[in-house]
C-alpha cells in the first residue's frame, strides 16, 4: 500500500512551497508535489520578489497586504535570511501627478518609512524621480532560490496528476503511469491553471511577468519601484521586472523580447551602462477576480449548482464544500508578500480546524458568480 499523508500541496510556487512549511511546522506529515522537478518554475519563478508594503488611500486590501508584509518580513527573516534581502525599497511616483497624490498617501503608510528628496535620490544613483517614500524594512527575495530553500525543508516528489479522486476516506492522486499518493488532505496551489475541479467562481486569471537578471557593477544600494521595480545590487545582480500584461495564456506580445521595453524604462531611472544581461525569467502570476488572495475550503460547485438550480436567481442555500479540499492560491503580483500569512492561515485551518479569515476565503466569491451564470 502505498504511503498516506496527512496532506498534499499541489503547486511548487511560493504559495505551495510556503503551505507546505507551516503545516510541517505545525506537525503534519506533508507531501508537496509539482510536475516539474524543481520548485518556482512558473510565476513564482519569473517574480521580482519585491517584499514590501503596498501604498494607497487605505483601501481593504492595503490593509491586508500590509498586515502580510510585516508576517513576511518576519518570516524570510527568522526562517530563510540567506535569501531575503532588506535593501529597503523607494516607492517612486510614477508623474507630478501621482506625485501630489503622495502626501494623500501619507497617512495610510503603517509601515517605517521616511520621504527620500529629488536630490537625495540623485546622489543614490537615481533619477528622473520626484519625493518618494522608503521604506526600510522592506526588500527582495531571490525568488527561484528562496522557493528551492523551503523545498529543502520539507518532502518533494515531482508528479505530474493526471486523475484525483476522494475514495470517501482519502484522496487518491494518479500520475500517467499510474502511480498513486494518497492523503487525507488535499491543497491546490496550482497557480492560474485550475483545471482539476470546477473553480470558475474563484475567478482566477494570469497576469503575464517578465524579469531578466543583469550583471552589472553598479553600486545601487537600494530597491526602486516605479511602474517597473529595479532591485539593488545584490552579489554583482540587479533585477529588473513588471507584472504587466493580462493574459489567458503565455504573453505572445513582446516578439521575443520580453525585457526590451523593461530595460528602456529602467535606463531612465538608473545608469545601466554596463548592465550585460544574464538570464531571462517569464511566467503567468495568478490573480482572483477581487485581487484578494484565495485561501480555505473549495466549494463543490457541480453539487450546488444540481441541488439547489434557484441559486442562480438569487437564493442562498447552504454552501457544501469538497471533502478534505483546499485551496492556497490568487496571491498574484505580491506572491511573495501574500503566501506566507495565506499559509499560515491555511495551516491553522487544516491543523487546529480555525476559521479562515473571511477576507481570503473563497466562499465569499461564490453566490455573486451564480448569479451571473
Amino acid at each position: 500500500m502505498p504511503q498516506t499523508y496527512d496532506t498534499i500541496v499541489i503547486g511548487a510556487g511560493i504559495a505551495g512551497c510556503c503551505t507546505a512549511f507551516m503545516l510541517q511546522k505545525k506537525g503534519q506529515k506533508v507531501l508537496l508535489v509539482d510536475r516539474s522537478a524543481t520548485a518556482a518554475t512558473g510565476g513564482s519563478g519569473a517574480a521580482g520578489a519585491f517584499v514590501s508594503p503596498k501604498i494607497g488611500k487605505g483601501s481593504p486590501l492595503q490593509t491586508l497586504t500590509n498586515e502580510a508584509f510585516h508576517f513576511a518580513k518576519d518570516f524570510y527573516l527568522k526562517h530563510f535570511p540567506d535569501h531575503f534581502h532588506q535593501t529597503g525599497v523607494i516607492r517612486i511616483p510614477k508623474d507630478l501627478e501621482d506625485a501630489d497624490k503622495f502626501e494623500i498617501y501619507e497617512m495610510h503608510n503603517d509601515s517605517k518609512y521616511h520621504w527620500v528628496e529629488k536630490s537625495e535620490l540623485e546622489d543614490l544613483g537615481i533619477y528622473n524621480a520626484e519625493k518618494s517614500f522608503l521604506f526600510e524594512e522592506a526588500g527582495v527575495c531571490d525568488a527561484p532560490e528562496m522557493c528551492a530553500g523551503i523545498l529543502e525543508q520539507v518532502s518533494f516528489k515531482q508528479f505530474d496528476i493526471k486523475e484525483l479522486e476522494h475514495n470517501g476516506t482519502n484522496w487518491i492522486l494518479l500520475n500517467a503511469a499510474r502511480l498513486t499518493l494518497n492523503a487525507q488532505n488535499i491543497v491546490l496551489s496550482t497557480g492560474y491553471q485550475n483545471d482539476l475541479f470546477d473553480m470558475r467562481y474563484m475567478g482566477v486569471k494570469g497576469t503575464w511577468g517578465s524579469r531578466g537578471d543583469y550583471s552589472s557593477d553598479l553600486d545601487l544600494k537600494v530597491s526602486i519601484h516605479k511602474s517597473i521595480s529595479v532591485s539593488a545590487n545584490v552579489h554583482g545582480i540587479i533585477k529588473i521586472g513588471a507584472t504587466h500584461v493580462k493574459s489567458k495564456e503565455a504573453c505572445m506580445t513582446c516578439d521575443g523580447e520580453p525585457l526590451k521595453g523593461l530595460f528602456e524604462t529602467a535606463s531612465q531611472m538608473v545608469d545601466s551602462s554596463d548592465f550585460v544581461l544574464k538570464e531571462t525569467f517569464c511566467g503567468m502570476r495568478a490573480g482572483s477576480k477581487d485581487y484578494f488572495p484565495l485561501a480555505g475550503k473549495v466549494i463543490d460547485v457541480p453539487f450546488m449548482l444540481q441541488t439547489y438550480p434557484a441559486i442562480v436567481r438569487g437564493a442562498k442555500p447552504p454552501v457544501k464544500h469538497m471533502a478534505n479540499l483546499f485551496i492556497c492560491n490568487g496571491v498574484g503580483g505580491r506572491g511573495f508578500v501574500f503566501a506566507p500569512l495565506m499559509a499560515e492561515w491555511l495551516s491553522e485551518m487544516i491543523v487546529e480546524n480555525k476559521e479562515i479569515d473571511k477576507r481570503v476565503d473563497p466562499d465569499r466569491l461564490f453566490l455573486k458568480w451564480c448569479r451571473k451564470l
